[in-house]
């Protein structure tokens, strides 16, 4: 029953793809993929695609790891041949390696990436790769080639739909959702289905931009020989092929390649970034070359740590996690992140005093380190100590404010409480990020959660329909807001951010109306 809005979401992509460009075109680049989609329709499409990831819990989205991939990300981004592209870098779930690009500059990484990397270069790597496809417009160009394959896709997915849904069993349901999923993976498949030229483009100026970015260029061909020797050893059973390298082949001439060019990049002036052999800029004199910008060479510094909170996030349970530190503590010491992680893993098993215990201890090592430090927070305030927990929060919005984290991580204990008092100071303390959340899923269900607690009725009320609309479903989000409209506590300033927001999600509900797609949870009311 809940099939309809990913179908949407299919029906919508295929549609757009169809859609003559109604804006000013993209440059020539090439091929006519630029006549069929302007930047704001990539971008429409990115976010309905996150949208429907979202809904069926594919993403990985927590604070402290979306700030670390944020970083990490923005960083290659600013670095890379086209700096004012726009990016959204996101997490998936799944332990998998794997990692994508879409339109509008929408890059997903797979937790089991991160998992499988030794080092934060690595990451990067793969990261630079996937923004030189974006900016290269590999991806769009594949939305062309996607074109003549749109209508057997759809065709064969609801052709699929229709037999799952003729059995009334949970597996018929699962099949239908399969059948679904499949057809969409099948649709991104065809638009990244990049050519080999594609590939070593991508290649060529992912490590350019990880020199730049001051990561160690060599961590792409170290990478990709990870992905060929996992790839060997599954034809012993050892390993699953990595998704990766379904549409990103790795053979051995492509990491000689890449490791030639980082030795030419490595061979450059010491201090020094730019392309191999002179500036990337045509107005300066040939061999000119820029001093590099003040970056730590060790990246964003807390890799290791966010390693060890993504293995926790993803394991199946908090059990399965506590007994996979217990089984990497046997096998040695538990280096600083590990105890971190196990400590994390410890905590959301209902262990919070063993948890407190280790995250005292290691804050002691590592004083005023925020992911201990928000850890302990939690520790604290569900081992009873809740007025630790309040202290050692407030002290760190009183110098950050705006720190998203904490600000979260504080607003969700303070709603454990359930009482109006705390619900009134966690929308006071997520109230400075308001204005700049629009598109924080996380946040919208936070504040709306808190001011249900405290009584306020409108907020609440906004922040449930926004939450619904980034979970791909529009239709509710519309009848939420103009229910909330009517009511008496809704003054002039709230009646005009609602209809406002009323505004702008109409379109997307007449269009899906016009392809014949209704919210079925509404529909049966």
């Amino acid at each position: 029953m809940r099939i309809a809005p990913l179908t949407a979401a299919l029906v919508l992509a295929l549609a757009s793809v169809c859609a003559p460009a109604q804006e000013t075109r993209l440059p020539d680049i090439g091929s006519s993929a630029g006549e069929l989609l302007t930047p704001a329709r990539q971008e429409q499409y990115g976010a309905m695609m996150l949208a429907q990831l979202r809904q069926y819990d594919y993403l990985l989205e927590d604070p402290l790891l979306d700030q670390w991939l944020d970083a990490l990300g923005n960083r290659l981004a600013t670095h890379s041949d086209q700096p004012g592209q726009s990016f959204n870098f996101f997490l998936i779930k799944q332990r998998q390696i794997n990692a994508f690009a879409t339109l509008g500059g929408y890059i997903g990484v797979n937790a089991g990436l991160v998992l499988a990397a030794e080092r934060e270069d690595e990451v990067a790597a793969v990261m630079a790769h996937e923004v030189a496809h974006v900016t290269q417009h590999h991806v769009l160009r594949g939305v062309e080639r996607a074109q003549r394959d749109q209508l057997p896709i759809l065709l064969a997915m609801l052709g699929a739909v229709a037999a799952a849904s003729a059995s009334d069993s949970r597996s018929g349901g699962n099949a239908a959702q399969a059948a679904i999923i499949s057809a969409m993976g099948l649709m991104q498949q065809r638009q990244i289905d990049y050519t080999r030229s594609n590939e070593h483009e991508a290649d060529r100026l992912g490590i350019q931009t990880l020199a730049r970015s001051q990561y160690d260029p060599v961590a792409m061909a170290d990478f990709f020989g990870t992905l060929q020797t996992r790839s060997r050893a599954n034809a012993a059973g050892y390993y699953d092929t990595p998704e990766y390298l379904m549409t990103h082949p790795v053979t051995t001439t492509r990491i000689t390649e890449a490791k030639q060019r980082a030795e030419q990049i490595a061979a450059a002036p010491r201090g020094f970034t730019g392309s191999v052999g002179g500036s990337d800029n045509p107005l300066l004199p040939e061999g000119f070359r820029l001093p590099a910008p003040g970056l730590r060479s060790e990246g964003t510094g807390d890799f290791e740590f966010a390693r060890e909170r993504m293995r926790v996030l993803t394991a199946n349970t908090p059990g399965e996690a506590v007994r996979e530190y217990a089984q990497i503590q046997a096998s040695g010491t538990l280096d600083a992140a590990q105890q971190y992680g196990f400590a994390v893993a410890r905590l959301r098993d209902n262990q919070a005093t063993a948890a407190r215990e280790s995250l005292q201890q290691l804050l002691e090592a590592r004083p005023g380190d925020p992911w201990v430090t928000l850890a302990l927070a939690e520790a604290e305030a569900r081992s009873g100590r809740s007025a630790s927990a309040d202290s050692r929060l407030e002290a760190l919005l009183r110098n950050s404010p705006n720190d998203r984290a904490a600000a979260l991580t504080y607003a969700a204990l303070l709603a454990e409480r359930n009482s109006e008092e705390a619900g009134k100071r966690a929308q006071a303390v997520l109230r400075p990020l308001l204005g700049q959340s629009d598109e924080d899923a996380v946040f919208q269900r936070t504040f709306a959660r808190v001011s249900d607690i405290a009584g306020d009725v409108v907020r609440a009320g906004e922040a449930h329909a926004e939450a619904a609309f980034l979970n791909g479903r529009p239709e509710q989000a519309l009848v939420q807001l103009n229910t909330l409209k009517q009511r008496p506590e809704v003054d002039y300033y709230a009646r005009a951010r609602i209809e406002s927001r009323i505004a702008a999600i109409t379109p997307t509900v007449l269009e899906l109306k016009r392809q014949g797609i209704r919210d079925e949870d509404l529909g049966r009311r």
